[in-house]
């Protein structure tokens, strides 16, 4: 199971804690926000619509309620969604049988990026995360875009190692 470790949980970044704790449906609105204030994600139709929440509704309960899938947030001391990333646990037959933990829409809000708040998230990933829920590879996939992200993945310790595809469905 996804939950297998203790939260919420507090972390620290160069600009005070934040609050990491499972999302909830009254995340919704803060979280369509973040995926707008995001250059990359607004090009792809996340504009934080209000027509588009009970879409985005559907996907965050779908998430939520998959035992294999934790959406996460953190909250600054005033209470405000300040990140988010969704964790999804694969079990694989590739790598002797490895289970590997995908983290995916990692987000930080634009103001606040540089703040250590993404740093401190992502060690969390590594370094807690991943050894509760029992895995052996901690990947993720980012923009060919998002150059400066590509770096901030690098200086954690994560490795450029593949080249990866997407096919768009509709």
């Amino acid at each position: 199971m996804i939950d297998d470790f203790a939260l919420p949980v507090v972390l620290s970044a160069r600009t005070g804690t934040v609050r990491l704790r499972d999302a909830t449906d009254a995340d919704l609105d803060a979280l369509m926000g973040l995926l707008a204030d995001d250059p990359v994600s607004a090009a792809r139709g996340d504009v934080a619509d209000a027509s588009d929440r009970p879409r985005y509704a559907a996907a965050l309960r779908a998430v939520v309620e998959d035992p294999s899938n934790a959406l996460l947030v953190a909250q600054d001391q005033a209470g405000r969604l300040v990140g988010t990333f969704q964790l999804t646990r694969i079990p694989g037959m590739a790598r002797q049988g490895s289970t590997r933990l995908l983290v995916e829409a990692v987000r930080v809000r634009s103001d606040l990026r540089s703040s250590g708040i993404g740093g401190a998230m992502m060690r969390w990933v590594t370094d807690v995360a991943a050894p509760a829920l029992g895995v052996s590879l901690v990947q993720l996939t980012s923009d060919a875009e998002r150059t400066d992200a590509h770096r901030f993945y690098e200086r954690l310790g994560f490795t450029g190692s593949h080249v990866g595809f997407k096919y768009r469905v509709r």
